[in-house]
């Protein structure tokens, strides 16, 4: 087959700009092959390396005493003592997933999966955080169900637990849905498995299904703008088969107890280009493949298509040549592909052969270590407009409003789609704070979140990036859950243009503040910038993904409030409107800042919610987060299906979104003991629980009429 020949319009076709496509003259002081500009544009794009983030990536904490290892390689890992760890990580499949919902959101679980088992990890755990366009958009329906069947398909046949997550709608979405998914594995401490390759001459072996073209160029899709020419990038999308990534995990994991496996790396974006690149740069070594030995299942394929391809369930690892046969009987076994197709050498070389014809000849850190990196011109948000009037509404009809809305209603309806308790080990279905799971055979367990606003984000990036990382860190101390990490998915537009750059710095800005306040370091993550269509970019969408600790079975904190509880908030009042959910769905106002973020006072409340615990005061606890005091006390009633009385009835106290504040169902009898501890720290009853109606503001409602509408809410939308 002629190569094509290089012109200006195949270079612009693989997303290079002239001057980085001038970088790759002077880096090899010749025209490259056209294997080696898709090489070069998939090491070099946005979505591989990092280009217009990285500087300030580096801004956030990563480490502490209970970090393992932080951001760079396939997961993070973090102690949870006992000789055990957790590891996890965050990954965006946003463009895919707009592309072909089902597959793209199926491909983007399995890739996650392997991120952790990668690391010597068995998946216990998974989340997913959702956005999508206005309910009534004309994609939103078929976006929104294929999606979660295509979570569902792949995490239910493959066996692991969803616990958790976020899904919302807003019009900035409707052109380009965001899909990001979260996995967390469990392994013992001292056999964790990474990408560095060592020694040379050893063996590069091809593990897993076999390479197709399904995915060709899309990591280089993923890190470019939507326009009206999208049906065409369809058949970048890939193809995933759940049953053989199981498969792919127990040989791996069988493999590692042996002691063959001297380095592993899964092929996701950009497939056998990027694994074998960060292998070799990691190792500082060089690599050579020869492709003619690649398992492959359709005919005549490239050099170009091989190295691109991005199809699923695969690995590239490193061997002890001493134990390859032991390696392959493993393999055959589970009756998966083991092709030894290539070495490591010494040289800083990157030569790919084809049938002993040279396709490629590269230096191999200049593909990691010369990616461009900018400095992309920023500027500040510009002050949000003020909010309007607060309309002349009853606080009934307002909290009615929210809880019959797509974005704040009941989700069962997207959950029940996932197998939630598959491994028997799920303490806490979704639907609360967190998702629970125990360590298997041990009393610990851990919780899982994820959460951003980007309301907020868009009004204050700074204090927007602040409060994804202080909600989360609430979310898991009101389930008991000692906060140990985060992972982050940081989901932006255009980073060419400045006022999307500014979005991105200030939430970063505001995440690395919140996490050293909060002693949550940052150990991985995605960024996944280009999210526009039409020049329209999406709301700035920085997913935090956290995972938090509780070390005994006593450290958990119940949902249920009983009859007679005492309703206490902690924290202060709240009357902050601005940027509210009240703004956005009773108002339909956009207006206004986020409200400030005190990070002293969120480690402060955490504090006092685990001290009401250990002495006994604490029947349930939730977060005041979206929706203020109303919305968190409404969803703690039609959780434990009892009624409540709120004492609250102005609008600005019944929906502001002040931060640091919790809602505690006390027992009656524990409440002067459990004032007393608060010292400080705001504490006022502001209702009883107890009957079958929920009442504030002068007015009742069945609790029963209350839990149909929020069941009912994503109806509009999948009806």
């Amino acid at each position: 087959m002629v190569e094509p020949q290089i012109t200006d319009t195949l270079i612009a076709a693989h997303g290079l700009s002239d001057d980085e496509y001038a970088r790759i003259l002077t880096l090899l002081g010749r025209v490259p092959t056209f294997t080696e500009l898709g090489i070069f544009s998939a090491m070099w794009n946005e979505h591989c390396s990092y280009k217009s983030s990285k500087k300030w990536l580096r801004t956030l904490p990563t480490e502490g005493l209970q970090v393992i290892c932080g951001p760079g390689e396939n997961a993070g890992v973090v102690d949870i003592g006992d000789g055990q760890a957790v590891v996890f990580k965050m990954e965006s499949h946003n463009h895919p997933s707009y592309i072909e919902p089902y597959q793209g959101a199926a491909t983007g679980v399995g890739g996650i999966l392997r991120d952790v088992f990668t690391m010597g990890a068995r998946p216990v755990a998974a989340m997913n955080a959702l956005s999508f366009g206005a309910p009534g958009h004309p994609k939103t329906a078929s976006l929104l169900s294929g999606v979660v069947a295509g979570i569902g398909g792949y995490g239910n046949c493959f066996g692991v637990p969803t616990v958790g997550g976020e899904l919302r709608f807003d019009p900035s979405y409707n052109g380009n849905c965001l899909v990001n998914a979260f996995a967390a594995g469990i392994a013992d401490a001292d056999k964790i498995f990474y990408s560095a390759a060592s020694g040379v001459g050893r063996p590069v072996v091809y593990l897993g299904a076999k390479t197709g073209r399904d995915g060709v160029g899309g990591a280089t899709m993923a890190s470019a703008e939507f326009d009206e020419d999208i049906d065409e990038k369809r058949p970048t999308v890939q193809v995933g088969d759940p049953f053989t990534e199981k498969r792919l995990m127990e040989a791996c994991l069988e493999l590692m107890a042996t002691g063959a496996v001297i380095s592993i790396q899964d092929m996701g974006a950009a497939g056998l280009t990027c694994s074998a690149v960060e292998m070799g740069d990691k190792g500082n070594l060089g690599v050579r493949l020869d492709l003619e030995k690649v398992p492959v299942r359709e005919e005549n394929m490239t050099a170009y298509e091989m190295m691109l391809s991005e199809s699923q369930e695969r690995m590239l690892m490193v061997l002890d040549p001493a134990r390859e046969d032991v390696a392959r009987a493993v393999f055959d076994k589970w009756d998966l592909d083991f092709a030894v197709v290539g070495e490591t050498i010494a040289e800083d070389r990157f030569l790919i052969c084809l049938n002993g014809v040279v396709k490629a000849d590269l230096p191999l850190k200049a593909l990691s270590g010369e990616a461009p990196e900018y400095d992309r011109p920023w500027i500040e948000s510009p002050a949000p407009a003020r909010l309007g009037p607060i309309p002349d509404i009853s606080p009934m009809a307002a909290l009615e409003t929210l809880l019959g809305s797509p974005n704040y209603g009941g989700r069962a309806w997207v959950w029940e789609q996932y197998d939630t308790s598959v491994g028997a080990d799920t303490l806490r279905q979704p639907g609360a704070d967190a998702g629970i799971v125990r360590v298997h055979g041990t009393d610990k367990a851990l919780a899982f979140t994820s959460d951003v606003t980007p309301r907020y984000c868009r009004a204050n990036p700074v204090e927007g990036g602040k409060q994804a990382v202080a909600e989360a860190y609430r979310n898991l101390i009101a389930v008991g859950a000692t906060p140990l990490a985060v992972t982050d998915n940081l989901n932006f537009g255009n980073p060419e243009k400045p006022q999307i750059m500014g979005q991105l710095v200030g939430c970063i800005q505001g995440i690395g503040a919140a996490c050293a306040a909060l002693g949550t370091p940052v150990v991985s993550g995605n960024v996944s910038l280009y999210n526009e269509t039409d020049g329209a970019p999406i709301l700035p969408t920085p997913t935090i993904g956290a995972v938090g600790l509780l070390a005994t079975p006593d450290a958990l904190i119940g949902t249920q409030a009983q009859a007679g509880d005492a309703l206490v908030m902690i924290g202060g009042a709240g009357t902050h409107l601005g940027a509210s959910a009240f703004a956005a769905e009773v108002m339909g106002d956009e207006g206004g800042d986020a409200p400030a973020v005190d990070l002293a006072t969120e480690a402060t409340a955490g504090r006092l919610v685990f001290a009401l615990r250990d002495s006994g005061c604490l029947h349930a606890a939730h977060d005041i987060a979206d929706g203020g005091l109303a919305l968190a006390a409404a969803e703690m009633a039609l959780a434990a299906g009892v009624g409540l009385t709120l004492e609250a009835d102005s609008l600005t106290a019944l929906f502001g979104e002040d931060q640091g504040r919790y809602l505690l169902a006390v027992p009656a009898d524990h409440l002067s003991r459990a004032e007393a501890l608060a010292g400080v720290v705001p504490f006022h009853q502001v209702g009883t629980f107890g009957g079958t109606e929920f009442a504030m503001g002068g007015q009742t409602r069945a609790l029963a009429a209350l839990t149909k509408l929020h069941a009912d809410a994503l109806r509009v939308i999948v009806s």
